[in-house]
């Protein structure tokens, strides 16, 4: 089963986005901040990550660069910061792709799959 960590400040969002990744064949791990985003990581290591910008504690362009340091899993950016600027910093930092808020949950499951299918091949000899 594809482990998702999924972090995000927002209650009501971390509880919808989990109830349709759950409805999706998904094991989901969630935090609210970046500390717990970052031992959570550490305790199971995830097959890809949802991660909010705007966090408590460490942001989440801190935690990607911190997981870029040691880690390819792949990186998907859910965020309000919609500037292009944001989104060139955002992939820049690492993520392997950028969705503002707000947004549609079907788009959103479909570039989960593809981030995913994406790094099955090119894992592949």
């Amino acid at each position: 089963m594809t482990h998702v960590l999924l972090v995000d400040d927002e209650d009501a969002l971390r509880d919808s986005l989990t109830y349709s990744l759950v409805k999706e064949g998904y094991q989901v791990t969630t935090a609210a901040d970046g500390h717990t985003a970052l031992k959570m990581f550490h305790k199971q290591v995830p097959d890809i990550i949802i991660l909010d910008w705007m966090l408590p504690e460490i942001d989440g362009m801190e935690i990607c660069w911190r997981i870029r340091a040691f880690s390819e899993v792949p990186i998907l950016m859910l965020t309000a910061k919609d500037q292009d600027i944001d989104k060139v910093w955002g992939l820049e930092a690492g993520a392997d792709d950028y969705i503002t808020k707000p947004f549609n949950t079907r788009e959103l499951l479909a570039r989960i799959k593809s981030v995913l299918r994406r790094r099955a091949a090119a894992q592949k000899p």
